[in-house]
């Protein structure tokens, strides 16, 4: 039975791939945001790998802590944050540490903090499992937090009784399953509800999402089980609300500035009905800065649309934010002495307020006052429940059933085999990009399951009939068409000019005659060049046609910049236009990891 593609998503990890659109919610593209740190005279080095949406905010700290020039000779520490998303952490530390698991250029780290101790109680039971050496300590310290929300465009909210009427999983549920969508609200303008969720294998906010759709489809107050895990009916609840997803991925950055994106156009409540995003991330895109970095703040205007923080009335999960020392034998006596003192350091009030001022809650779960002051957020309250964190078992549970039930895929493969493609791979010792995509996309067809849909088109200049495009392989479910897609992509190879406009048009369009509400449906779009066909559409032509039918077809081109001649604006653009995500492989030699980043979106 082939691997499904969250469970190898978790193992073989995507954060290479530095994504065009930038970092946020646990970004496993994020690269480090630091300049290279050195310990200084008497001190020694202390990684911190920290989750990507607040490594920026501790890179700061960080920077600040080490001029103060703290410690003795046995406490003296120089910290360095490196930025990795917290599922691809866990993953990598599960049998110690190991370098293939994490992005090219992450340090080993001494001291771990990931978005929420979800992951550290997962780290522990995948570690009890494989019968290694516990890693993490039992009581980190807490940092700051944030919960987890359904960020939803105020009018929408408004019209589900927000701020009066506390809304939860429930209420989605009801809307989803209404054949009348936003009009049974009073609102058919609308149309129907769509949610943005990440994949629960990296994202922090995926996975606490998926807990909280679990209680609330238990309909009880107690902490979630395996039994509960296992219930049919809960399952089958979950399979419903699952339906309302445009479309997975690894970081909410994707949804967050692609509505943006369409607030700007005017358009800010034709994009997405909901976002399970951190509270935090609310703060930010209303700041005009989704992804959350101090560097990019007050360089765009906030929304016209703001979004508002509804916390589902059955419970939700908060982002603790522990800073967790590793039991490991590379941490020296003095790294850890250095590593309390700096955590006791961020826990002052001076960080704490800095904390609250990018958007974090404050450690006695005061809600950041930006948030406050622009009324898109309450003050915490009775029916605000907090949900215990499951326990590791429970969690590992809730992400096959989760695979089980999420919403299936509808794909395109549609692969440039222009000339270009024959030449050597930078850095690849010789071996062609074509060589390496290949293998890159023969071997992401073991993380997809039986039952999704993949077929394969390959585009080149001077094709059967003078054509663009050839289908070699029509979209169908990989449980028939599986060994036939291997043996076309072996078979591929390079041929003449790119015609690149011409091309996605004509793979958006054909996807867009498949497309339904049971799959997500896309274009996996790989080109390592620049349009090279005049017959065609032009690219300004090319991008109104895609906006144009984006919302009617729900098809997203999610392309992929190959090698150092791609034309990475235009692929940006395009993946904008679809409201998907443009992901950046122009060091060839990490394509193998951008296509499993890609199929997180599946």
């Amino acid at each position: 039975m082939a691997l499904t593609v969250a469970a190898v998503v978790g193992v073989a990890i995507i954060v290479g791939a530095r994504l065009l659109t930038g970092g946020g919610d646990d970004d496993p593209s994020a690269a480090p945001t630091s300049a290279p740190v050195t310990a200084r005279e008497g001190c020694e080095l202390l990684t911190v790998a920290a989750s990507s949406e607040k490594g920026p905010l501790l890179t700061t700290f960080a920077d600040e802590y080490n001029r103060l020039g703290r410690g003795d000779d046995s406490t003296c520490v120089t910290v360095r944050v490196e930025t990795a998303a917290s599922g691809d952490m866990e993953a990598a530390l599960v049998k110690g540490w190991d370098d293939s698991k994490v992005a090219d250029g992450i340090e080993r780290p001494d001291v771990w903090t990931p978005a929420s101790s979800v992951w550290l109680n997962l780290l522990r039971y995948d570690q009890a499992t494989a019968d290694a050496t516990p890693t993490v300590p039992d009581d980190p310290t807490q940092i700051t937090s944030t919960p987890l929300v359904l960020a939803m465009p105020q009018p929408m909210a408004e019209a589900l009784g927000w701020p009066d009427k506390p809304i939860g999983w429930t209420d989605v549920l009801a809307l989803v399953n209404d054949p009348n969508g936003w009009a049974a609200a009073g609102h058919p303008e609308w149309g129907r509800f769509t949610l943005g969720k990440t994949n629960p294998y990296i994202s922090t906010s995926g996975l606490s999402a998926t807990v909280g759709q679990l209680v609330a489809a238990t309909g009880k107050s107690s902490d979630l089980t395996s039994a509960d895990v296992a219930d049919p009916a809960v399952q089958a609840q979950l399979g419903a609300l699952e339906q309302a997803v445009v479309h997975y991925g690894d970081t909410t950055l994707t949804f967050l500035a692609n509505l943006q994106d369409a607030d700007r156009r005017g358009r800010g409540l034709s994009y997405i009905s909901a976002v399970a995003v951190e509270e935090k991330s609310v703060a930010d895109y209303n700041a005009g800065n989704p992804s959350g970095d101090p560097a990019t703040l007050g360089k765009a205007q906030p929304p016209e649309v703001p979004l508002v923080a509804v916390y589902p009335r059955e419970g939700t999960l908060y982002s603790d934010n522990p800073f967790a020392v590793l039991d490991a034998d590379w941490v020296t006596d003095q790294q850890r002495a250095g590593a309390a003192d700096f955590a006791d350091w961020l826990r002052e009030p001076a960080q704490q307020a800095d904390f609250g001022k990018a958007g974090f809650r404050s450690l006695d779960n005061q809600p950041p006052a930006a948030l406050l002051d622009a009324h898109t957020t309450t003050a915490p309250s009775a029916d605000q429940r907090a949900l215990a964190v499951p326990s590791g078992q429970v969690l590992s549970e809730v992400r096959a059933v989760w695979d089980d039930q999420r919403k299936r895929a509808r794909v395109m493969l549609l692969i440039d085999v222009s000339g270009s493609m024959d030449e050597a791979a930078n850095g690849a010792a010789g071996e062609s990009k074509m060589e390496l995509a290949k293998r890159a996309a023969r071997q992401s067809l073991a993380r997809l399951t039986d039952t999704d849909e993949v077929g394969l088109t390959i585009f080149t200049t001077g094709l059967p009939g003078n054509g663009t495009t050839q289908e070699l392989i029509p979209v169908g479910p990989l449980g028939t068409n599986r060994q036939q897609l291997d043996t076309a992509i072996a078979g591929l190879q390079p041929m003449n000019g790119t015609p690149l406009y011409e091309a996605t048009r004509t793979g958006f369009d054909e996807m867009g005659q498949l497309a339904d509400a049971q799959h997500i449906t896309g274009v996996v779009l790989l080109t390592d060049g620049r349009n090279e066909y005049d017959g065609g559409i032009s690219e300004r032509d090319l991008v109104d046609h895609l906006e144009g039918r984006a919302n009617e077809s729900h098809v997203r081109v999610f392309t992929v910049a190959y090698g150092q001649s791609a034309d990475v604006d235009t692929l940006s653009g395009i993946a904008a236009a679809t409201r998907a995500k443009a992901y950046d492989a122009t060091d060839a030699t990490n394509i193998g990891r951008v296509f499993t980043a890609i199929l997180s979106n599946f």
